[in-house]
């Protein structure tokens, strides 16, 4: 009887160690949630200013030696407006023109409960290869 008592309580124990670990676990996969789609916005939010800046048909996107700086939200939705239980990201995008026939393009995206977000920038240039439409002068 003493064996099972001393089974028991060492169990009770164990179980008691285990449920108190679960709060942190939800929180850190709502962290890591979080992250997953900043890097995914970051991701195409680069992919797409890469593909503008490569394109020689297309205008420079700076005026001059002044940056483009836009902010605007995403949600995670991926719709126009936030939605119930939708999670809104902000966006920062910077291009520079470095005056070398080559630009600057970094981006941040933040969340609520995290200012630092994650960023990440590329350099690049005009490619002949990526005009478009053909002839366009």
């Amino acid at each position: 009887m003493v064996e099972v008592l001393i089974a028991i309580s060492l169990i009770s124990f164990g179980v008691l160690a285990l449920i108190s670990l679960q709060p942190r676990a939800w929180n850190l996969s709502g962290k890591s949630d979080f992250l997953g789609r900043a890097a995914g916005i970051l991701q195409e939010e680069l992919q797409a200013n890469e593909a503008l800046i490569l394109n020689p048909c297309n205008p420079n996107p700076c005026s001059g030696v002044n940056p483009f700086i836009s902010t605007r939200n995403v949600y995670a939705s991926g719709s126009g407006f936030m939605q119930a239980g939708d999670a809104a990201f902000t966006v920062q995008t910077s291009i520079t023109d470095n005056g070398n026939q080559t630009w600057t393009v970094a981006v941040r995206i933040t969340w609520p409960g995290n200012n630092t977000g994650i960023a990440e920038s590329v350099i690049l240039t005009r490619q002949e290869p990526f005009r478009f439409p053909q002839g366009c002068v």
